[in-house]
Parts: C-alpha cells; structure tokens; sequence
C-alpha cells in the first residue's frame, strides 16, 4: 500500500512545478513558432498533474475518471496556447479556472441521461465543487442546509439538485434487489395488452359516429377486413380511384377533427 507524501514533499514539488512554468511560458514568448510548439508541449507534460487533480474533484459522479481526464488534459492544451502572460495573471490562474470550467461543462452538455432543468444542471456544477471543498473542511460529507449555507443558495434549491444527481447515471434495471433473486426489470409489470387499441376506440369513436353508414363501410371494409380498394369499389359500386379520393378525403376529415378536438 502506497503511503501519502509528506506535506513539505508535495510543497517543494509545487514549487519546482512553480518556477518551471514560469521559465517554460518565458521561453515560449520569445521563441519561434516552431521552437514555442515545443516548448507549449513541455508546458503541458510539467502541469497534467494539474488538470488531473481537478479531474480528480469531479469523481464519483456518475461518469468515469478516464473520461473527465482527458477532458481536463484537452483544455490544460488549449489554456497553454492561448495563454497570454502580458495580461499580468500567472499562467496557474490563468489555467485551473479554464480547466474547471470545461469539466463542468462537459457534465452539463455531455453526461446527461435523463436532462433535467438548466437551473438543475447549472446548480450540480456549482455543488460539484462546493461539496469536495465542504468534504475537506468539516470532515464529513456535508449536508443540504451546510451547502446552501456555504452557496448562499435556497435548501430547496440544493435538495433538487442533489436528487438530480442520478440523472448522469441511473440504476440498471438489471441490478438484484436487496431481498430476492432477481432484478428491478423483473419486478416491472409488462404493458398491458390491448390498451392502445382501447386508447384509440376511445378517442375514434365519437368522431366516427358522425360519419354516414357509407363512410363507417368503407372505413371497416379497409382497416378492420383488410379489403383492398378494388374490392371495396366493387362493393359500393365505385372505381378503385374514387375509392382512393374517398378514404383520403375520410382520413383528413378525421385527422382534423381529432386535432380540434385536442386543441379544445
């Protein structure tokens, strides 16, 4: 089992990572392009640490490290090239900010099964920071009032937000239940056999009794015995064309009564 380093080691490592940086961003503006590109590569290499770690903040969430990683590592890229130090910010400010900020949108553009409100969404990226920093401070994972109180967010803000934390990765229905042999889809109710057919007799039927006993014919002589226009022009005394023109003209009658009525 690896042991943690000790305090002064990671601090010294800071700092050597520290004074790098600062002579890798110098050499970068007074190199050549083709000098700077490598210099931007060694840019990124000393600080990968870096976007590692605030990868590393987002875990357990629903979504792999691997994944937030490389997230990470693609925007500590593109902060090194477009990093412009006569600003006047360092290049870390400049850097763990940007970093941050693409995770948490990639949570919000990428990682949802089940979206829910952008208020939500924009609320889990907030707690998702909030709630590792509250971890460290109190010792134990916060709760819904101690993030609100440390957001200055409502508790029934946080409390939606928190039960939206599923929505990244919601419980297989393969999974076993705690208390028999079998699954959570085992333990669902199959659909219900003939209730669309029920739905749509429902819906259909005070439309279609306003229809005269000639168009209720034709309509059960082609949906319900499955009769083809030739046959039905042969039995009302009609050619297969008109036929065509008759159900189209039907079938439209139908189709907006059934919208009206929706509407009403």
């Amino acid at each position: 089992m690896a042991l943690a380093r000790p305090h002064h080691a990671r601090e010294r490592e800071r700092a050597d990572r520290a004074r790098r940086t600062k002579t890798l961003v110098e050499e970068a503006a007074a190199a050549s392009d083709q000098e700077r590109e490598a210099i931007l590569e060694e840019l990124v290499r000393t600080n990968m640490g870096v976007a590692r770690s605030v990868a590393t903040r987002y875990r357990h969430r629903g979504v792999p490290l691997e994944d937030l990683e490389q997230v990470a590592y693609l925007a500590l890229v593109r902060v090194a090239h477009t990093y412009d130090p006569s600003r006047g910010n360092d290049f870390m400010s400049y850097a763990v900010p940007s970093i941050r900020g693409e995770v948490r949108r990639y949570f919000r553009d990428q990682c949802w099964m089940i979206r829910p409100p952008r208020r939500v969404q924009e609320m889990q990226g907030k707690l998702a920071a909030t709630e590792s920093e509250l971890s460290t401070d109190l010792g134990h994972p916060p709760s819904a009032a101690e993030l609100a109180n440390e957001m200055d967010e409502p508790v029934s803000d946080v409390e939606e937000a928190l039960s939206a934390n599923g929505c990244f990765s919601p419980t297989s229905l393969d999974q076993p239940t705690s208390t028999e042999a079998s699954s959570i889809g085992d333990q669902m109710g199959e659909p219900e056999a003939g209730i669309s057919a029920a739905e749509a007799r429902v819906v259909l039927a005070p439309v279609v009794r306003r229809l005269t006993p000639r168009e209720r014919k034709i309509l059960e002589m082609r949906f319900f015995a499955d009769r083809t226009q030739r046959e039905i022009g042969e039995e009302i005394g009609v050619t297969q064309m008109q036929v065509s023109r008759l159900l189209s003209g039907l079938l439209a009658r139908l189709r907006e009564e059934l919208e009206a009525g929706a509407a009403s």
